[in-house]
């Protein structure tokens, strides 16, 4: 069963561009329906961790909005930085699951139990699902609503809604 999804932010959560504006500010684009759907697996009582290579305050902002409390900005190796995050909360890759669309997501991918990558990610990520969205287009909503169907948790989820 899966317990934990890793998230990428550019690319997955957002379509991956980058807007800077007049002032030096950072603009970044991030769907309604991934959010419900990160909030509701959370009231599942599952978690999420964002581990993503650039540091930004929009990411900082959407994770506090959207009450995820692992966000791991900056980081190089993404594979170590689950490693870690499995340890502390005494889980195991093979109740995990991930999303990424670069190469630099590629060995988090192979090591989870579920590996998913956008549409319009890097044609080369070999993934257990490629899903028909693209990044920042609800393509973390449709990973996370594959997951409770693998996990048979429809009902549960279902009553969330009502």
């Amino acid at each position: 069963m899966i317990e934990i999804i890793f998230l990428d932010v550019d690319g997955c959560l957002t379509d991956g561009k980058i807007i800077y504006t007049s002032d030096k500010s950072e603009i970044k684009e991030f769907d309604v329906k991934d959010g419900a759907a990160i909030e509701a697996w959370l009231k599942l009582g599952k978690k999420i961790a964002i581990i993503t290579g650039r540091t930004s305050p929009c990411v900082e902002l959407r994770a506090k909005d959207l009450k995820i409390d692992l966000l791991f900005q900056g980081v190089k190796d993404k594979l170590s930085c689950a490693k870690e995050i499995l340890e502390k909360l005494n889980l195991s890759f093979e109740q995990s699951a991930a999303i990424g669309d670069y190469l630099n997501d590629k060995e988090l991918l192979k090591a989870v139990a579920l590996s998913f990558k956008p549409k319009d990610a890097h044609k080369s990520l070999e993934v257990d699902y490629t899903l028909s969205k693209k990044g920042g287009k609800a393509a973390v909503c449709e990973m996370i609503e594959l997951i409770i169907e693998k996990n048979s948790m429809q009902r549960q989820w279902n009553e969330l809604w009502r």
